[in-house]
C-alpha cells in the first residue's frame, strides 16, 4: 500500500485532545492517509503500550503490598485486605487476558512492583522497612494464584 506523506502535526492536538482523537479516528476510518497527524498519532499509540505495562506494575504493587501486610501483620487481617487482594488478582488476570503479550513481562514487572509494594506495606503497617525481604519472597505463580495467602492460615479465606 502506498501511503501519501502525512500533513504536519495538528494544532488541535495541543488545544483539544479529545477532538483531535475523534478527528484522527474519522480520518483513519475514511482512509484519508495524507490528512493524518502521524507524528502525534505514533506517539499516542506508543504511549498506549506503555500505559498497559504501567497498569500491570501498579496493580502488582498493590497486590504485593497486601500480600506482605497479610503475612507480616496477620493480627490485623481484614475482609478489606482480602477484597483488595482478590480484586487486584482479577484485574491483573483481565489485563493479561486482554494483552497476552504482557505475560513475558510479568517477572520484570514483579521485580519493579515489589519496591512499591514494600513502601505500601511500610506505610500501612508502620512496620520498619527492614521487616520485609529485600527481594520479593513470592513467585509469580503464587502472586497471581487466588489460593495463595502467605503466612498463617486465616478463617477469612474460604476454600
Amino acid at each position: 500500500m502506498n501511503v501519501p506523506e502525512a500533513k504536519p502535526p495538528s494544532p488541535l492536538y495541543e488545544t483539544d485532545f479529545y477532538a483531535w482523537t475523534q478527528e484522527q479516528a474519522m480520518l483513519l476510518h475514511n482512509q484519508q492517509w495524507s490528512q493524518l497527524d502521524l507524528p502525534n498519532l505514533i506517539e499516542e499509540i506508543e504511549s498506549l503500550g506503555k500505559q498497559q505495562r504501567q497498569e500491570l506494575r501498579n496493580r502488582l504493587s498493590v497486590l504485593i503490598g497486601h500480600l506482605l501486610k497479610w503475612q507480616y501483620q496477620s493480627e490485623h487481617r481484614s475482609r478489606s485486605w482480602l477484597a483488595t487482594t482478590r480484586i487486584q488478582r482479577l484485574d491483573i488476570g483481565d489485563l493479561l487476558e486482554d494483552n497476552p503479550s504482557l505475560k513475558p513481562y510479568v517477572e520484570e514487572a514483579i521485580d519493579k512492583a515489589y519496591l512499591k509494594g514494600v513502601e505500601l506495606a511500610v506505610k500501612e503497617t508502620d512496620l520498619p522497612r527492614r521487616t520485609f525481604p529485600s527481594e520479593c519472597p513470592y513467585t509469580s505463580e503464587e502472586i497471581l494464584s487466588d489460593r495463595f495467602y502467605p503466612g498463617e492460615p486465616s478463617e477469612l479465606v474460604e476454600d
